[in-house]
This record gives structure tokens, C-alpha cells and sequence, in this order.
């Protein structure tokens, strides 16, 4: 008998690849619409997967609150586990690498606004895992910072380096991140509250230039995002104000500890670095 999964947020860049990924593997695979009653969706499921974001950081204060409250309804109403893909905002500029046991010290707004978000689900005793993962990545859909920035001129030979572009930094391939979640939710002996890093690649852009010219045979050449076009931007455009504030996280080395996720999960084969970075390259997805 199959089991059935709710996807929060189904729609998106991140749900859509969740529902693909649980869908591949057999499950009953639901779709939760914005304005339906979420315990009458959540009922017969066995697993919720809350991919409900706010687009490009948009009023996260007010809209982070009303969608873990939302998740909540559909959790109590239904007795199923929920999975929510995690970030590592919530470290602000701990010394790596990040696990479950690294100490919420956010130096962001946003990075607080997860830590609240995090300690509601753990004070609310429901089931849950926190599938955390660094900055989603996925040739198919660039990101936010991947697709308009670090890449966007790949074809007039540039690549743009964010930070010091020697720093290495924590990524998560979007296919292997869903793939993860459906395997981490076939385990029934998770604690109730399981926070559990997803390791991923973490690579500087030095290494990815490096591979890309490894595989196209075409030297690069790195300059550097001009910020203060976005300080400069921030009083009058939200999205220039969010992205400002992360800042840090390109200038700060950071990656994952995958030790719980391994154990969890041992038999896990994540794609290789050659391959995320080909999914990205022209004619190469």
C-alpha cells in the first residue's frame, strides 16, 4: 500500500522537485492549494512536506509565522511527520562545519526569523524533521544568486565571484536534496524532532571556474559583484535589502556535517561535483 505525502508549497522551484522525487518512488502524491482548509488536506496523510516559501524574501517576518502556523493545522490535524527543507541562516558565523549541535547564533534578520521558526516546531511537540541543506542549487532552474549573478555571463567567459572567491561554501544539488528527503521519510526511527544536515558539495567558485574549464576547455575569468549597487539600492527595493543582509554568507567558509544524515541513510549516492556543474553549462542540463 502506498503512503501519501502533502507537498506545501507544490508549485515552487523546491516543491515541485519534493513531489517529482516522492512521486518516482511510489508515493501518493498531494498537492496543498493556497486558501484550502490545511487539516482537511493534511487528512490520510502520512508525511507533510512544507516547501512554502515567501518569493525572493518577501515579508518574511509576517508571512514565515503564518505559513509554519498553517503547517502546524495540517501536522495536529492529521498525526503525520513533517519534513521542512532547513538553511543554515540560523548559524550566522559559527566556525564550520554545521551540525545539529552547532549553537543558533543568526546575525541576519532572516536567520532569526528561521531560529524562531525552528524553536515553535520544537516546542510544539509534533513530529518533524528539519532536512537542512545549503543553498540550493539546480542547473534546470538556476537560483536566486547562482542563475542572475555567479553564472549570468558564463557565456562572454566571466564568472562572478560573490566574496573572496577562494571561500568555500555549502550547496545543495535539488534533485539529491528531494532524493534525500524520500529517503530520510522511509525511517521509522527518527527521533520526534530530527535535525538532520544535508551535506551536499561545498566548493569555492575558484573550483567550480576550474571545472567548468575542465569540461569546456575554456578559461574563465572572475570579477567581483559590485554590492554597493545594492546598498546603495536597499532604501527603495526590498529584494536589494534582503540580499544585502546575506552577505556574510559569502565571505564566511561554511560547510555541512553529514555524519547524521550518513547514518541515517548510508546507502545514499549523491551526484558527483563533475555532474552538478554540467547540469549548469548550456546545452548540458
Amino acid at each position: 500500500m502506498s503512503r501519501s505525502v502533502l507537498i506545501l508549497g507544490a508549485l515552487g522551484h523546491s516543491g515541485s522537485a519534493f513531489a517529482r522525487a516522492f512521486a518516482e518512488d511510489g508515493w501518493d502524491v498531494r498537492r496543498y492549494r493556497r486558501g484550502d482548509d490545511p487539516a482537511r488536506a493534511a487528512q490520510g496523510a502520512d508525511l507533510i512536506v512544507n516547501a512554502m516559501n515567501p518569493p525572493d524574501y518577501h515579508d518574511w517576518a509576517r508571512q514565515i509565522p503564518a505559513i509554519t502556523e498553517l503547517a502546524m493545522t495540517a501536522a495536529r490535524a492529521s498525526g503525520a511527520r513533517v519534513l521542512i527543507p532547513g538553511n543554515v541562516y540560523v548559524f550566522g558565523q559559527e566556525p564550520a562545519p554545521w551540525s545539529a549541535e552547532t549553537p543558533h547564533h543568526p546575525c541576519s534578520r532572516k536567520g532569526r526569523i528561521r531560529s524562531e521558526m525552528e524553536a515553535a516546531w520544537r516546542a510544539s511537540g509534533l513530529p518533524v524533521t528539519i532536512l537542512r541543506a545549503g543553498d540550493f542549487i539546480d542547473g534546470a532552474k538556476p537560483g536566486l544568486m547562482m542563475g542572475r549573478v555567479m553564472l549570468k555571463h558564463l557565456g562572454q567567459g566571466k564568472i562572478t565571484a560573490l566574496g573572496p572567491p577562494d571561500v568555500r561554501r555549502a550547496y545543495a544539488y535539488l534533485p539529491d536534496v528531494a532524493r534525500a528527503a524520500v529517503a530520510l521519510s522511509r525511517k521509522d526511527d527518527l527521533p520526534r524532532f530530527a535535525d538532520i544536515p544535508f551535506p551536499g558539495h561545498s566548493f569555492s567558485l575558484t573550483e567550480m571556474a576550474s571545472e567548468i574549464t575542465r569540461q569546456t576547455g575554456r578559461d574563465l575569468r572572475i570579477t567581483r559583484f559590485p554590492w554597493w549597487t545594492l546598498r546603495m539600492a536597499s532604501p527603495v527595493w526590498e529584494l536589494a535589502r534582503e540580499l544585502y543582509e546575506m552577505r556574510y554568507l559569502f565571505a564566511h567558509p561554511h560547510w555541512l556535517d553529514g555524519a547524521a544524515f550518513e547514518a541515517a541513510v548510508p546507502e545514499f549516492v549523491k551526484a558527483p561535483f563533475s555532474e552538478v556543474v554540467a547540469s549548469h553549462l548550456p546545452g548540458r542540463s
